[in-house]
């Protein structure tokens, strides 16, 4: 492809999301995928029967789900959101196929990361094309895991994490536009239990909310401007990406004047006041 100035692009795009929720099991990940919009089922496990969702017959293969995503690709339909539930069950069949081509010493020394990985980047690059050339949302759901984080600044911690190998959690996350963690919301309280002690106890009221930037509990990122924190619910989530993607224009609005030049150096004088 030929590279030069008359390629540059201006302004911005808004495109189908690439979402990750991940959580522990019952927090509400599934029910979140079936109010996507007009959603379509890639099951690895069981438990979307109950939603009465549109989805595909339970996939007992890594080619169960590549033909899955090639049907969307190929036949007419009218899904807008391909939802992949769970995509830690789809690493599994993904290891199933490895380990079934593969010997273990082609696995040894971390190999079999590096190859899951790349089993990873061709069903990232079919969730590609369903959404570049079809205009479909991907939504992955992932069980969590908590792991030891070791910080070059501060001592090593636990944190909450999507519940895939390494390498293979780092490229999807990645790829994704938004990394979400969900879970139950928790107080802490503290009680007197006497002789000048306090115990201090986590507590929730059952409300379920998903968190969008990371913390040190948990990975979490977004590319919308989201608050922090909102409702575990698929119309949040669209709301507050709504009112990110304005919030974004008007910045872009802004930063468009720069083509002329006396309005560049009114704009260059508020947001770089540093600059000379």
């Amino acid at each position: 492809m030929a590279i030069d100035l008359k390629s540059i692009t201006r302004g911005q795009a808004v495109r189908a999301p690439r979402i990750m929720l991940y959580s522990s099991h019952g927090v509400g990940k599934s029910t979140f995928g079936a109010h996507a919009d007009a959603p379509i089922f890639i099951q690895t496990e069981d438990g979307a029967d109950e939603l009465g969702v549109a989805r595909f017959p339970l996939a007992t293969s890594h080619q169960d789900v590549l033909d899955a995503i090639g049907v969307l690709y190929t036949e007419k339909h009218d899904f807008r959101t391909v939802v992949i539930d769970t995509i830690d069950w789809a690493d599994q069949l993904i290891w199933s196929a490895i380990n079934a081509k593969y010997s273990a010493s082609d696995l040894a020394y971390g190999k079999g990361a590096v190859i899951a990985a790349e089993y990873w980047r061709g069903l990232l690059d079919g969730l590609n094309a369903l959404r570049n050339e079809r205009g479909m949302a991907v939504v992955l759901l992932s069980h969590c895991q908590v792991k030891r984080f070791d910080s070059p600044e501060v001592e090593p911690f636990d944190r909450f994490m999507p519940k895939l190998q390494e390498r293979s959690s780092q490229l999807v996350q990645e790829w994704c536009d938004a990394v979400l963690f969900a879970n139950y919301k928790l107080f802490t309280t503290a009680t007197d239990v006497g002789f000048n002690k306090k115990v201090t106890r986590g507590v929730t009221t059952g409300e379920r909310v998903m968190y969008t930037s990371e913390r040190p509990a948990y990975l979490a990122k977004n590319r919308y401007n989201l608050p922090h924190e909102l409702p575990l619910s698929w119309p949040a989530l669209m709301q507050a990406m709504g009112r990110g993607i304005e919030q974004a224009a008007s910045i872009n609005k802004v930063s468009a004047q720069a083509d002329n030049p006396a309005a560049s150096a009114a704009v260059t004088q508020e947001l770089a006041p540093w600059r000379t």
